[in-house]
């Protein structure tokens, strides 16, 4: 009798995977001698690659989403009626990448009226019933659902993040249910900004979770709505069959008409002759010494796996790969270093300048799917009630970040911020920073109000350590033994010399804003090891985070 784990099946979300791989590279794009864009083939080959070698799946296949409208778009006409048009280089890309999928010989699956999701979630549970191990490769959260003891939820390393393979008791850790099929209930309670399901207005994950506890499922808790107060129970019954509709949408179909095809699936290897043409069309040179067995020459930096599988072709120039100059191996973003501390000049970074709508469209997606990030502000003052917007900057994984740039006029700098708002106001999302009030105070001028759950490293440290400095700077010397760039050396020392941060070049701001939210992300994760050490956890998590909110709108409106 055949045992679970001899048959193990990998089915890719390829739309989710080639849109990460058209992120990753929309800033530092590969162009061949021909004038094509490659970055989409590339990094979707690097991520089939790391499956393929590391994971050694005896079955596989790749799902496509087809342009048809599915049967979401008849039941809800605005269904993910808010993303942006396709971008050009996906539309060149795709075909590319379906040659390249079927010259690994892996078989291509795509079903007008439905999703990628739907064939996926289909397949999984069709194996599952006859001995495989599934594991749906795709970093969308929504899959969360489908999971059971041999179907498992296997995001991709992007970026920084490692590779998480979620079963059962992951998935309901994450969203604090008692069963993966709750997700579905979630998302009908509290809605899915990327997908413009609406949910049920007022309600958030932590308030979805709790009445989910009490009562199971959503209809469960329709028909007990008079157990309700106030608010809330005006909003669950006025909104009750909006809330039905978006579980409906979240659900991901099991009874697709496809048939699983155990054969068809079979993984047997590449078609040689046929892969090694793409390779020389795309001019992926790399990738055929490392598909066909020949030596590789050992670059002169290595970036660490975690930067992400997109990074690029090993050969690539070093600036293209690192951003930086370095002139000795790293082994992760911080390593030990002999000579002195690191600097922006030595440390394997990537640090993204995005100034147009497209980009930050682009970015906004990526932000909505972490459960936290780090953001700072730049402005023209200390003071935040005097202080104009210049930028804010994004970091949710060491060694990356991206910048956006607020321009100075008041209409221009308010459709901007209004791309950025669904991120703010995500209360799912942990926002960290550093004095993290100030940014909050400087953008509730801007009427963007900052939801969910925060967390200051300034606040951190001073419980760890009252007496000594806050100062970023002087943590990432003490902790990280990294030296940022000094803001003097933008603006200039303090007199009247010294211009305002308006005033310096945004190819300057980018860089050294991006850096203060990367740094200070590096020193989230080494100050909260310390925090739960030192058993100030609860102290810092339950009364001072949460006060902060509070002394924010205090600050803001002020006293007569």
């Amino acid at each position: 009798m055949t045992k679970k784990g001899d048959k193990k099946l990998f089915l890719l979300d390829a739309m989710a995977l080639i849109y990460r791989a058209h992120f990753a590279f929309s800033k530092n794009p590969r162009i061949n001698s021909k004038g094509l864009n490659t970055g989409i083939m590339l990094g979707f080959t690097n991520t089939l690659l790391e499956v393929l070698e590391k994971q050694a799946p005896s079955h596989i296949a790749v799902v496509f989403d087809t342009k048809a409208p599915t049967f979401r778009h008849v039941q809800f006409e605005a269904y993910k009626a808010n993303r942006q048009e396709q971008p050009e280089d996906i539309e060149i890309g795709i075909p590319w990448v379906k040659q390249l999928v079927q010259a690994f010989r892996i078989p291509t699956l795509e079903l007008d009226g439905y999703e990628a999701d739907d064939i996926i979630g289909t397949l999984a549970k069709k194996a599952e019933r006859t001995s495989f191990v599934v594991y749906m490769m795709t970093p969308d959260k929504d899959y969360g659902q489908l999971v059971e003891d041999h179907i498992y939820l296997y995001k991709p390393a992007f970026m920084g993040n490692e590779v998480e393979v979620q079963g059962p008791a992951e998935v309901c850790a994450k969203w604090d249910i008692e069963h993966p099929d709750q997700v579905r209930d979630i998302l009908g309670l509290m809605g899915d900004s990327v997908d413009n399901i609406p949910g049920i207005p007022g309600i958030g994950p932590k308030t979805a979770a709790k009445l989910l506890k009490q009562y199971g499922t959503l209809e469960n808790l329709l028909e007990n709505t008079a157990d309700l107060k106030g608010k809330q129970k005006e909003k669950v019954e006025e909104f009750a069959q909006q809330g039905l509709l978006s579980k409906e949408l979240a659900t991901i179909k099991v009874d697709v008409p496809v048939a699983f095809e155990e054969e068809a699936l079979r993984y047997k290897g590449p078609d040689e002759e046929v892969l090694k043409a793409l390779f020389a069309e795309l001019e992926f040179k790399t990738l055929t010494k490392r598909v066909f067995g020949e030596a590789i020459k050992k670059p002169k930096v290595q970036v660490s796996e975690q930067l992400g599988l997109f990074t690029g072709e090993a050969e690539s120039k070093q600036e293209e790969v690192t951003g930086v100059e370095a002139t000795e191996q790293r082994d992760s973003p911080f390593g030990e270093q002999e000579l002195g501390p690191e600097t922006i000049a030595t440390r394997a970074h990537q640090y993204h300048l995005l100034d147009s709508q497209e980009d930050i469209m682009g970015l906004v997606p990526f932000l909505l799917r972490q459960e936290r990030c780090c953001f700072d502000t730049e402005t023209t003052s200390v003071h935040a009630h005097e202080a104009e917007l210049v930028g804010i900057a994004f970091a949710y994984v060491e060694g990356e970040a991206f910048y956006v740039p607020i321009p100075a006029d008041k209409e221009e700098a308010a459709a901007r911020l209004e791309l950025l708002r669904p991120f703010f106001e995500a209360e799912h999302i942990l926002k960290i920073g550093h004095n993290i009030k100030y940014d909050m105070l400087v953008l509730m001028r801007q009427g963007i109000a900052v939801r969910g759950p925060v967390y200051d490293t300034l606040i951190a440290h001073s419980l760890l350590d009252p007496e000594a400095k806050h100062g970023m700077d002087a943590l990432a010397e003490r902790y990280l033994n990294y030296k940022p760039v000094s803001i003097e050396s933008l603006i200039g020392k303090k007199g009247k010399k010294q211009v305002s941060m308006r005033d310096v070049p945004v190819e300057e701001v980018a860089p050294y804003a991006a850096e203060d939210a990367d740094i200070t992300l590096a020193l989230y994760t080494h100050l909260q090891a310390l925090i739960r050490e030192q058993g100030l956890e609860k102290l810092l998590l339950e009364v001072e985070n949460p006060l902060i909110p509070v002394l924010t709108a205090m600050e803001l409106e002020g006293f007569a």
